[in-house]
C-alpha cells in the first residue's frame, strides 16, 4: 500500500481555479452518469492540470474536443499542455451508488441517492480540483426517474424543474455563491417535506423545508423550530442573515458523520433531526438543537469564509462549535452547558492529547484527511476561539468577527487570517497566541499561593509546562488567560482585591500566563483566602493546586462561579477513587471518605439547579481517573470508581429516595398536556430523577422487582426510559432481560430507538455481556453497514472498561476483527473504531501486549485502508 503524507509547508496555490462548475447527473437504475463543465482559469499557465477522481472516467473534453493525450493513475487525471488562457473542460464519468458502500461520495440508503463530499467525497463523483481553496459557482441539473425519484435537491435555488416524455422528470439548482467542491450535495428521492417559513430581521420570507420518509415527517417539528430558533440568535448575536431563499434539511439514516453544511442543503443524520417524547431523550433534544445550529451557524463560519487547506479545518470547525455552544448556553444554561462541555473535552479530547494520535489543532500533516475530524480539531479548536473571546471579551470578539468577514467573505483562508482580524480589530499583539495551533498536547499549570501578611497581599506562582507528543518533544510557553477570584477560607465570602498599579477593588479577574514560571499579586488582602482558579474553564490545560479537603468543601459550597464549583467536588471525587484505587491494589480495606461524604450530604440537602445538582453527584468517568497515566490497570480503576459508587449510593439511600420525590412533585406541577415533552426545565428535573434512580437501584439491585411492577407508570417518555433501564442495565436478575426484551419489542420498527437498545446491550457490565452482544450482531434491526449501528453495540462495548479490557483480551480481539470487517467497505467508520485502541501504550505490560497483538493482527491485514493504517502506526510506532 503506497503511503503518502501530505504536509503544510508544502502548500502552494492552485495553479488553476474554476470561475463556474455545470454538473448534469442522470441518474439511471443501476448507475448514474455525471457530465461536468468546468470553465478553468489558469493561474501558473504552462503547468499540467491536475483533477482529482476515482469514479469510472468514460471521456474527457477541452474546448468541446474530445482528448485522449491523458495521464489517469492514483486517483488523478493529469492534462499536459492545456491552454494558458481560460479554457473549458468537459469530463464524463460513471458512479454506481447502490455498491457505494463507504457512504462518502454519491451513495444509496434506502433506495434514495444522497451525496456526503467533505472532506474528499467529491472526487467519487467527478474529476475535479478537489481543494477547498478552488471555489467555483455551481449550477446543477438533474434528471431521474419521476415515479422512483420524486424529489430532484442540490444546493442553491431552484432556478427551472419540467416532466420529460419518458417518465423521467429534471430539477435545475443555481447556488450565487462560489464554494468549494466538498460543500456540493445532491438528493434524489421518494422523499416527503415538512414546510415552514422564517422572516429575517431585514423583512426576508425564507422557505424551509426538511425532507424525511413519510414515516418520519412527524417527527421534525423541533428541529424545524431550532433552526428558527439559530436563525434569530446569529442574526441578534452575530449580525449574520442567511442569503438564500431556501433553507433545506434532509434527513438520512445511514450517514458516517452528525450531519453535513452543503450550501442552503444540509444532509443529517437522523439522529440529529427526529424526535418526539416517546423516541428521544432530553438529551437527544439538546442535541439536535445544537448539531441544527452548528450546521446552520456554517453558513457564514465555513461555507461564505471557508479554509484555505485542510490542514486550517478548526478555522470553520472549532469556530463554530464555539458558536453552537454559546447557542446552547443561551437556549438552556450558561452553567450546565459549559461544565458539559468541559466534561466533553477531558473524557475525549485529553486522552487525544495524551496519546498516539495527539496532533495540534492546526496539524503538520496527515496521510488520510478523514482522520483530523477529531475532538482536537473541535473541541479543542472551541477553547481557543473561547479564549479569544476571554481576553478580548463580547465586544472585542464581534470587531474582530466583523472586520474577518468583512476581509475575508467569498475567500479561502487560513487560521492566521482569523487571528490576525482579532488582532487589528482590537489593537493587540497575539502573535504569541499562535502557539495553540502548532503545539499538540495539554498544557499543565503547577499553582501555589501564599499570604504575605507584611504586603498585605495574595501571591500566587503559576508555572506552566506542555508535555512531550509523539511530533514534538520540546515546547515553548503557551499564552492563555487564567481566571482567578479569592474567598475566605473561613466563611467562603467572596474577597475583594486590587491588582498591582490599580485602585480598582475587584472580586475576579484574568490573568495573562505568557511565561514558563510567573508570579501574580492580589494587593490589600489580609486574611487567609483560598484562589478559585480556572473559572469557567478559561484555557483548555490541567490545573493542580494544592487545595486541602477541607478547602474544596468550601469551594464546593460557596463559590459563585458553576464550574469552580463543580471542580471542585469532581477533584474530591478523583482523591477518593485514588485511594480506594490504592487500598485494592495493597489489599487493605477500602477508605471511609468522611470529607467527599459531607459534600455529598451537602449537594443532597442544597437548594440547587437541578441539572447542576445532578452534575454535581457526577463522579468522573474511568477515562478520566487514569489520564495522563502509564502502567494502567483498567479493571482495578473501574473496582476503585464501583467501589466509591456503592459506598455513595448505601449513605444516602433515604436521601436518594427523598430527593426522587421532590424532582418527581416538581415535574408533576407542569400541564399534564406539555408535562412530558422537552423544555430545560423539565429536563432538569428529569435528569436529576435518572441519578437518584441509578443510586438507589444500585443500593438495592433487587429494587428492580418494583421498578417492573410500575415500568409503564413510570416510562411515560424516553428520557425516563432510558434512565430507568440504564439504572437496572447491569442488574443479574433475569427481570433487566424481560425488560430491556419488551422494550426492543415495543420499538423494534424505530432505527433510532434500537441503536439505544443496542448500546444499553453493549454497555452492561452483565457476565452474559459479550455473548449477548455477539447475538446483537444477529439481530435484524442490526446492520453493521449502518455507522449509526455500529457505533451504537461496538463503541459502547469499546467502552465497556470490564469487557473491553477483560483479562484474556477476548474483548481486544472481538473490536479488532470488527474493525478489519468494516474497513472492508467503509474506511471512515472503521478508523472511528479502531481509535478505542489508542490507550495501548499507557496500560500495564500485559494487557498492553495483547493489545498490541491485536493491532499488528489489523496491521498485517491485506487491502487495510489508509484510513485504519495511519491510526494503527501511529499507536504500533
Amino acid at each position: 500500500m503506497s503511503k503518502t503524507v501530505h504536509y503544510l509547508k508544502d502548500y502552494q496555490p492552485p495553479a488553476y481555479l474554476v470561475s463556474t462548475t455545470e454538473l448534469h447527473f442522470d441518474i439511471g437504475n443501476s448507475h448514474t452518469a455525471v457530465t461536468a463543465h468546468l470553465a478553468v482559469v489558469p493561474q501558473q499557465p504552462g503547468a499540467p492540470l491536475v483533477l482529482n477522481g476515482s469514479a469510472e472516467l468514460v471521456t474527457v473534453a477541452v474546448n468541446g474536443e474530445t482528448i485522449t493525450n491523458y495521464a489517469l493513475s492514483e486517483e488523478k487525471l493529469v492534462l499536459e499542455n492545456v491552454p494558458a488562457v481560460p479554457f473549458d473542460v468537459t469530463i464524463k464519468t460513471l458512479v454506481k451508488p447502490s455498491e457505494n458502500k463507504s457512504l462518502m461520495g454519491l451513495y444509496e440508503s434506502g433506495g434514495n441517492l444522497f451525496t456526503q463530499c467533505e472532506p474528499e467525497g467529491f472526487r467519487k463523483i467527478t474529476f475535479y480540483p478537489d481543494r477547498p481553496d478552488v471555489m467555483s459557482v455551481f449550477t446543477t441539473t438533474i434528471t431521474a426517474d419521476a415515479a422512483r425519484y420524486p424529489v430532484l435537491l442540490s444546493n442553491g435555488n431552484k432556478t427551472g424543474s419540467g416532466t420529460l416524455s419518458d417518465g423521467r422528470h429534471w430539477a435545475k439548482w443555481h447556488d450565487p455563491f462560489a464554494k468549494p467542491s466538498y460543500l456540493f450535495a445532491l438528493v434524489a428521492g421518494n422523499l416527503v417535506p415538512t414546510c415552514s417559513s422564517y422572516t429575517a430581521g431585514s423583512g426576508r420570507e425564507i422557505a424551509i423545508e426538511f425532507y424525511t420518509t413519510a414515516a418520519d415527517q412527524d417527527k421534525t417539528a423541533f428541529a424545524i423550530e431550532s433552526l428558527k430558533h439559530a436563525m434569530r440568535w446569529d442574526e441578534q448575536r452575530f449580525k449574520l442573515e442567511y442569503d438564500l431563499d431556501t433553507y433545506m434539511v434532509v434527513a438520512v439514516g445511514d450517514f458516517n458523520m452528525g450531519a453535513m453544511e452543503n450550501k442552503g442543503l444540509n444532509i443529517f443524520n437522523t439522529k440529529y433531526v427526529l424526535a418526539d417524547s416517546r423516541t428521544a431523550t432530553d438529551a437527544d433534544f439538546a442535541a439536535i438543537e445544537s448539531v441544527i445550529a452548528h450546521e446552520y451557524f456554517h453558513n457564514w463560519t465555513g461555507n461564505r469564509v471557508t479554509c484555505r487547506d485542510w490542514f486550517q479545518l478548526s478555522l470553520k470547525e472549532g469556530l463554530t462549535v464555539f458558536r453552537d455552544q454559546e447557542f446552547s448556553a443561551d437556549r438552556i444554561s450558561h452553567a450546565t452547558c459549559r461544565i458539559e462541555n468541559v466534561a466533553l473535552l477531558r473524557a475525549h479530547q485529553f486522552p487525544e492529547d495524551a496519546g498516539p494520535t495527539a496532533h495540534p489543532v492546526r496539524p503538520e500533516s496527515y496521510e488520510e484527511m478523514n482522520n483530523f475530524y477529531t475532538m482536537t480539531v473541535y473541541e479543542k479548536g472551541a477553547e481557543v476561539v473561547r479564549m479569544y473571546h476571554t481576553l478580548l471579551g463580547e465586544a472585542g470578539f464581534q470587531k474582530g468577527m466583523r472586520l474577518y468577514f468583512q476581509r475575508h467573505d467569498g475567500r479561502a483562508v487560513t487560521c492566521d487570517d482569523f487571528r490576525a482580524a482579532m488582532a487589528e480589530a482590537n489593537g493587540i499583539n497575539l502573535d504569541r497566541f499562535a502557539l495553540w495551533y502548532s503545539q499538540a498536547g495539554t498544557p499543565v499549570l503547577d499553582t501555589a499561593g501564599r499570604l504575605n501578611v507584611g504586603a498585605g497581599r495574595f501571591e500566587l506562582t503559576v508555572k506552566q509546562h506542555i508535555p512531550p507528543t509523539p511530533d514534538m518533544a520540546e515546547k515553548q510557553p503557551m499564552t492563555m488567560p487564567l481566571k482567578a477570584a479569592l474567598f475566605d477560607a473561613e466563611s467562603g465570602t467572596p474577597v475583594a482585591f486590587r491588582r498591582p498599579g490599580s485602585s480598582a477593588e475587584l472580586t475576579e479577574t484574568v490573568l495573562l500566563i505568557t511565561e514558563a514560571e510567573q508570579t501574580f499579586y492580589f494587593d490589600n488582602v489580609h486574611q487567609n483566602v483560598i484562589p478559585s482558579l480556572l473559572r469557567g474553564f478559561s484555557a483548555p490545560v490541567h490545573l493542580h493546586y494544592p487545595y486541602t479537603d477541607e478547602e474544596l468543601a468550601v469551594l464546593l459550597a460557596a463559590d459563585t462561579d458553576p464550574f469552580a464549583r463543580w471542580e471542585a467536588g469532581q477533584t474530591l471525587y478523583r482523591r477518593a477513587a485514588a485511594a480506594n484505587e490504592a487500598a485494592l491494589a495493597q489489599g487493605l480495606p477500602l477508605p471511609e471518605h468522611p470529607k467527599l461524604l459531607e459534600a455529598v450530604a451537602y449537594v443532597l440537602a442544597a437548594d440547587l439547579n437541578p441539572a447542576f445538582q445532578a452534575m454535581l453527584l457526577e463522579v468522573p468517568s474511568e477515562s478520566e481517573l487514569w489520564a495522563d497515566r502509564a502502567n494502567i490497570q483498567p479493571l482495578l480503576v473501574h473496582q476503585a470508581r464501583e467501589a466509591l459508587l456503592d459506598t455513595i449510593a448505601a449513605h444516602f439511600m433515604p436521601q436518594f429516595l427523598s430527593l426522587n420525590q421532590k424532582a418527581a412533585c416538581a415535574e408533576a406541577q407542569a400541564d399534564p398536556a406539555v408535562r412530558y415533552e422537552y423544555s430545560p426545565e423539565r429536563a432538569g428535573w428529569r435528569t436529576l430523577r435518572n441519578t437518584c434512580r441509578a443510586f438507589v437501584l444500585r443500593a438495592d439491585p433487587a429494587h428492580i422487582d418494583t421498578v417492573a411492577a410500575k415500568y409503564e407508570e413510570m416510562a411515560q417518555n424516553m428520557t425516563h426510559e432510558w434512565g430507568i433501564l440504564s439504572a437496572i442495565n447491569h442488574n443479574e436478575s433475569p427481570v433487566r432481560n424481560q425488560l430491556l426484551n419488551a422494550f426492543a419489542e415495543k420499538f423494534r420498527n424505530d432505527a433510532l430507538v434500537m441503536d439505544k437498545y443496542f448500546t444499553l446491550i453493549a454497555a452492561s457490565r452483565r457476565a452474559d455481556t459479550p455473548a449477548q452482544v455477539q447475538a446483537a450482531l444477529s439481530h435484524p434491526a442490526f446492520s453493521l453497514e449502518n455507522p449509526n449501528k455500529a457505533r451504537s453495540l461496538l463503541g459502547a462495548f469499546s467502552r465497556n472498561v470490564p469487557h473491553f479490557h477483560a483479562e484474556s483480551g477476548a474483548g481486544y480481539a472481538f473490536i479488532a476483527e470488527k474493525v478489519m470487517e468494516i474497513d472492508r467497505f467503509n474506511p471512515q467508520s472503521a478508523a472511528r473504531l479502531v481509535q478505542a485502541f489508542n490507550l495501548c501504550n499507557q496500560l500495564e505490560p500485559r494487557r498492553r501486549s495483547l493489545m498490541q497483538s491485536q493491532l499488528q493482527r489489523i496491521q498485517n491485514q491485506s487491502g487495510l485502508s489508509k484510513d485504519v493504517a495511519e491510526i494503527v502506526g501511529k499507536i504500533l510506532a
